[in-house]
């Protein structure tokens, strides 16, 4: 079976700085595991992963975490703990699609998006920008993901009319579901300096050999094979496709290692070659 899908930020030796900092902001944080090499936790219900991966990747606004906030008050809690050594790209304001909206980027590089009245089936969302050659290709690549998961639905998608301020006919805003957790996307042609890295991943949990081929094979489609069960698709989103048990392997002192040794070896992960390893 395909698990909750999961997001992973890749952080300069920071994860748990970093957790204990969300932990802070948000209140309703779970941790689920930690060791040397990640943290493992839930920002109100929803999956994510603290990577010490080192300084190879920047974390920036291409992919960013809408936060649908109950009230003001919340609202505004939230906001004033996220800026606290971070940026603000778009102040805490009254805009035409919102009464309180605000974008801004913490002290770890992670991008939120706080708003009012946001309507989504889970209180975070992670939310990508398609730029620069990925500018128009959002409608593209929905139905490219959404063909991935049985569970899918597309919620809304809103379109850059004649006047505003885009190419007529990109889209906006949209929301998705892959595998039941909602997804936002939106087009822009503006000439931003970033795009799609590594440093924000999805990662998808699988219990079969099969279900890593069906996912690997698929986002292999234009796109490009990486380590350790890491590979980015046409558009450059990274996505990790990694089995079940490689948690259970990782957790264990008696197999960590091993399957450490062995996982770092492969491409795409071979649930075979990993259990043989730690026998």
């Amino acid at each position: 079976m395909t698990h909750e899908l999961g997001t992973c930020l890749w952080m300069d030796k920071k994860a748990k700085e970093a957790f204990l900092f969300y932990k802070e902001v948000f209140g309703d944080v779970e941790l689920i595991s930690e060791n040397p090499m990640a943290v493992v936790y839930k920002i109100f219900g929803r999956r994510m992963m603290n990577l010490n991966g080192g300084p190879g990747f920047t974390i920036n606004p291409s992919i960013s975490f809408f936060i649908s906030a109950d009230n003001q008050e919340e609202l505004e809690t939230i906001w004033n703990k996220l800026i606290v050594g971070g940026s603000i790209l778009m102040p805490l304001n009254k805009y035409p699609w919102s009464a309180q909206y605000g974008w801004c980027a913490d002290q770890f590089g992670v991008n939120w998006q706080l708003m009012l009245d946001h309507h989504s089936s889970s209180k975070i969302m992670p939310h990508m920008m398609f730029v620069g050659a990925n500018a128009g290709k959002v409608e593209e690549a929905i139905g490219f993901y959404t063909s991935m998961f049985e569970k899918n639905k597309v919620v809304a998608v809103s379109r850059y009319e004649e006047g505003e301020p885009d190419t007529t006919g990109f889209i906006k805003y949209s929301q998705f579901e892959l595998n039941g957790q909602p997804f936002g996307a939106m087009d822009s042609s503006a000439n931003h300096q970033f795009n799609f890295n590594e440093a924000v991943s999805f990662i998808i949990t699988v219990d079969t050999q099969e279900e890593i081929d069906f996912y690997w094979n698929h986002l292999l489609e234009g796109g490009a094979a990486d380590k350790c069960g890491w590979i980015k698709d046409k558009y450059g989103i990274s996505w990790q496709v990694v089995p079940s048990i490689l948690g259970k392997l990782m957790t264990n002192p008696a197999t960590a290692p091993k399957a450490a040794y062995a996982f770092l070896q492969m491409s795409k992960f071979i649930i075979a070659d990993l259990e043989a390893a730690v026998k």
